[in-house]
């Protein structure tokens, strides 16, 4: 059995549990700024002059100076960052509009970025970037050809009826015949429009293609893909891939 503890005793043990927490309490804020210090990241003192000419200090942004400049410091007193003045609904609105136009100039030269790496990987070298012309225009050349076959075809079938229709020289010609020689004249006319707009096409491909070598050689000279372009000139319309 436990001796009974005297009065004494207890005001003793009792000073001592008092004195315990009154160090535990004075040496809290301490150990708090030693923490702050050594993790200079958290929080951060806020510091500004308002525009009527106070200087501010704050552990958090400080609403006076929404307008100005305000400088963030970590706890040692080092400089962290400084935050700008928050914008007006105009500059915000220009801000915006800015960042679009940025976002759009960066996915365009991502886009001729891609381009460029897939030319180069298309055409190594310039006979590669030959052949693939005369490829193309073989296509045309020989779509030209059957118009111009098939144009030599209507006019040997155009002559029996021409002379046919010399027989009702001065007279009207029976419709069956006269729809013949309409039906000839419209398929020779079609066939030549389609000589003329293979003309054209062998214009527009050649200017493709001399535009591509001349971006080529660029690139197999050392220019960096996507360097060539204006961003603001939309690139020459491409060949179909059955084109190539």
């Amino acid at each position: 059995m436990r001796p009974p503890v005297s009065r004494r005793q207890l005001s003793r043990s009792a000073a001592s549990v008092a004195g315990a927490a009154l160090l535990t309490l004075t040496l809290a804020p301490v150990g708090a700024v030693w923490a702050q210090a050594k993790n200079p990241t958290s929080g951060g003192i806020y510091m500004c002059t308002t525009p009527d000419g106070r200087r501010v200090t704050s552990d958090r942004p400080i609403p006076e100076c929404q307008t100005r400049e305000q400088r963030v410091l970590n706890s040692d007193g080092s400089m962290r960052k400084t935050l700008p003045p928050a914008m007006s609904p105009e500059e915000q609105t220009a801000a915006d509009q800015r960042k679009r136009q940025e976002d759009v100039q960066r996915a365009a030269q991502q886009d001729a970025m891609r381009r460029d790496r897939n030319l180069l990987q298309r055409y190594p070298d310039q006979a590669a970037h030959q052949r693939a012309r005369e490829a193309a225009l073989d296509d045309i050349r020989e779509a030209m050809q059957q118009s111009e076959k098939r144009l030599q075809a209507l006019s040997v079938e155009r002559k029996p009826m021409m002379d046919e229709a010399e027989f009702y020289k001065g007279k009207r010609v029976p419709m069956k015949l006269q729809h013949q020689i309409d039906m000839n004249d419209a398929a020779a006319a079609a066939q030549r429009e389609s000589i003329e707009n293979q003309k054209a096409e062998m214009v527009r491909v050649n200017r493709i293609y001399d535009e591509e070598l001349a971006k080529l050689k660029r690139l197999w000279a050392g220019a960096a893909p996507g360097s060539l372009e204006k961003l603001d000139k939309p690139p020459t319309q491409a060949l179909p891939a059955s084109g190539r």
